[in-house]
């Protein structure tokens, strides 16, 4: 679900840089993100709870973000926040999603993405003034950290699997989306995904895509936020308290691109430290 909520402002932020050469940092991320799956969990020492709680809770306000945008475009702001406020206070209340819900709402995320690939495949591009143009491997590289934060799974038995799903979803949907709208308008655009179904004459999809980005975005912000609660922060209390205030605050007054730099350095530096636990364990093996 992070993935489907993230890829709402994601692309765009990608595209800006690195043009149509997007997709070829959504394949690095893809790679980076397999690969990443393999690795143990983060530990229990400070700098493991420090990481991976930030590096969550950038995740959690770019989806507050997201829902601000494609749900509340007149206060996005102040719905980023709210969003931020309210899955705190359904943790704090104990509410949980059961799997079945889970289940359901990641079939219709696919059902969705699979809708719009096809939309884009059948309805004909505008043809796109500038070509492709010279690969930039910085903006390749930064274009696959954009994503890589919501490309690597939790760890667990199939969390490989899950990043190979996942990858091949996000390179899809990055390759349909820059055939449609082209990196110009993707990277000018705060709602690529409306303008998508705008450029791909579904302007009559736009209500159903508001449904799908609550879909993407408020769920994926819970369970994110319960999961990092859980891990990093078990005993509650202040901590919890002021990561809410803090995603909220970040939500309403901070520009995504800001909340996605602080995203890429916590999920590179998270790598780093589930790759320091691996050694340390091949050591004393």
């Amino acid at each position: 679900m992070r993935l489907a909520g993230a890829l709402l402002v994601t692309l765009a932020a990608g595209a800006a840089g690195a043009g149509y050469w997007l997709l070829a940092g959504v394949v690095l991320a893809a790679l980076a993100a397999v690969g990443a799956s393999r690795l143990p969990a983060l530990g229990d020492d400070p700098a493991s709870r420090i990481v991976g709680g930030l590096s969550r809770l950038a995740q959690i306000v770019v989806l507050a973000q997201a829902f601000g945008a494609y749900v509340f475009p007149l206060q996005p702001g102040y719905a980023a926040a709210a969003l931020a406020v309210f899955v705190a206070a359904a943790d704090f209340a104990g509410l949980r999603l059961p799997d079945l819900l889970v289940k359901w709402v990641l079939g219709v995320l696919f059902a969705a993405a699979a809708v719009l690939v096809a939309i884009c495949l059948v309805v004909a591009p505008v043809s796109q003034p500038s070509g492709i143009g010279t690969p930039n491997a910085a903006a390749i590289v930064v274009a696959a950290l954009f994503l890589l934060p919501f490309l690597i799974p939790e760890p667990g038995e199939r969390s490989t699997g899950r990043a190979l799903v996942l990858s091949l979803v996000a390179v899809i949907v990055t390759a349909v989306t820059l055939l449609q709208l082209g990196p110009v308008r993707l990277g000018l655009s705060g709602t690529a995904f409306r303008d998508l179904l705008s450029a791909a004459d579904a302007g009559q999809l736009q209500a159903l895509l508001t449904v799908i980005a609550v879909l993407a975005t408020l769920p994926a912000a819970f369970t994110t936020f319960v999961g990092a609660r859980q891990r990093f922060a078990p005993s509650g209390g202040a901590p919890v308290a002021a990561g809410a205030v803090l995603a909220a605050a970040a939500g309403a007054f901070v520009p995504v691109s800001a909340v996605l730099l602080v995203a890429r350095l916590g999920a590179v530096a998270e790598v780093l430290l589930r790759v320091r636990v691996r050694r340390y364990r091949g050591v004393h093996d």
